[in-house]
């Protein structure tokens, strides 16, 4: 050798065949292991709650027009707002409690402090109608044109049996 050549130092190299054993051993044995765990579980079902005793009354805002099955409207069970047919009594009564709301600034809940948006859209002008399934759907139509003619917005729907 020369004496000025530089000296090459052996690279260090892995041998990975062991390893790869390794891992088969490992895998075989992950393998056999696992079908012994326990696949099930139990289920706690909940238990049915006992109904309340005495009804919660309903948001003082909230207007709920009820038609019977003989076809005669209530608003808020109160009786005498007519029936599917003549629905001026029921008109009246809406358009006179949305009146009212807009004197006494009765909002919608979250629009309260919304000043861009006009006040006559912030007032609470909700109503739900509720009817038997036995009703044929024209007749609640005709019950959602009037309300809607009363300035209701926006209307809900609930069929009777839902209590």
């Amino acid at each position: 050798m020369k004496a000025n050549a530089p000296m090459r130092k052996a690279s260090p190299n892995i041998n990975v065949t062991p390893l790869i054993d390794v891992l088969l051993v490992l895998l075989i044995l992950f393998m056999v292991i696992t079908p012994l765990r326990p696949a099930a579980f139990k289920a706690q079902v909940p238990q049915a709650q006992q109904p309340e005793t005495e009804p919660i009354a309903p948001h003082p805002y909230t207007l709920i027009v009820t038609i019977t099955e003989d076809l005669q409207l209530k608003l808020n069970n109160t009786e005498g707002m007519g029936t599917v047919n003549d629905t001026g009594n029921l008109s009246a009564e809406l358009t006179r409690v949305f009146n009212e709301r807009i004197q006494n600034g009765v909002y919608r809940y979250g629009l309260e402090t919304r000043i861009d948006i006009k006040e006559a859209e912030r007032i609470e002008r909700t109503v739900f109608i509720k009817a038997p399934r036995s009703i044929d759907y024209g007749e609640v139509v005709k019950v959602i044109d009037s309300v809607k003619g009363a300035g209701a917005h926006p209307i809900g729907l609930q069929l009777d049996d839902l209590d």
